[in-house]
C-alpha cells in the first residue's frame, strides 16, 4: 500500500489529547498514518496503536479521526451510487 493512501493523523493538546487529520500531510509534530477503513480504524483504535506510534501518555480522543472517516466513506458510497458528496455530507450535518 502506498502512503499517498494513508490518512495522516497527529495528535493535538486542546482541553486534553485529540487526533486531528492532516490530509495535506503538512502540519508539524510527529504523525501517524491508518488506513481510511472504518474496519482499520477500529482496529488501531482497539490495540491502542495512536498512543504507541504518536509516543503519548493518556487517553486520545479519537473522535474527530472516527468522523472523518465515516465522512469519507459516506462520499465515497455516493460517488458510486452516482449522487453528489457533499448533499451525502449535508445530510449528515443535518441530523
Amino acid at each position: 500500500m502506498r502512503s499517498t493512501e494513508l490518512l495522516r493523523v497527529i495528535a493535538v493538546d486542546v482541553a486534553g489529547l485529540r487526533l486531528v487529520v492532516d490530509p495535506a500531510r503538512r502540519l508539524p509534530g510527529r504523525g501517524a498514518h491508518v488506513h481510511p477503513d472504518p474496519a482499520c480504524f477500529a482496529l488501531a483504535e482497539r490495540r491502542r496503536a495512536f498512543g504507541r506510534a504518536l509516543r503519548l501518555a493518556g487517553v486520545v480522543d479519537t473522535a474527530p479521526l472516527a468522523e472523518y472517516i465515516e465522512q469519507a466513506r459516506a462520499a465515497a458510497l455516493a460517488i458510486e451510487d452516482g449522487r453528489e458528496p457533499a448533499a451525502v455530507l449535508n445530510d449528515q450535518q443535518v441530523r
